[in-house]
């Protein structure tokens, strides 16, 4: 199951909780698409709540919905996020096997 760190659940926060009215269950959603390339790219949008399929994740106060498309790409991952003047950077790296 993906992880987020402290970094990303606030920047999630953050993100969520400027869009007009967010909503109790409204989350950052992971999906992928298969582009004309080989390998899937991965896209996030703010999300009301979950779609079918979704898995939920729930940390440091944040919501992440991960598609079912995603799920098997973001599996042992680690999501996190750092802000640059005014954009983000996400990163998905391996969990720490501890």
């Amino acid at each position: 199951m993906l992880a987020l760190t402290q970094g990303a659940a606030d920047v999630i926060r953050e993100i969520v909780d400027s869009t007009p009215e967010p909503g109790d269950a409204a989350g950052l959603r992971i999906a992928a698409e298969s582009l004309d390339s080989t390998e899937p790219q991965l896209s996030m949008s703010i999300a009301e709540g979950p779609e079918a399929g979704d898995e939920t994740v729930e940390q440091h106060g944040a919501t992440v919905y991960v598609s079912e498309s995603a799920s098997g790409l973001l599996a042992g991952k680690l999501l996190d996020a750092h802000t640059h003047d005014d954009h983000v950077h996400f990163t998905i790296a391996e969990q720490d096997a501890e």
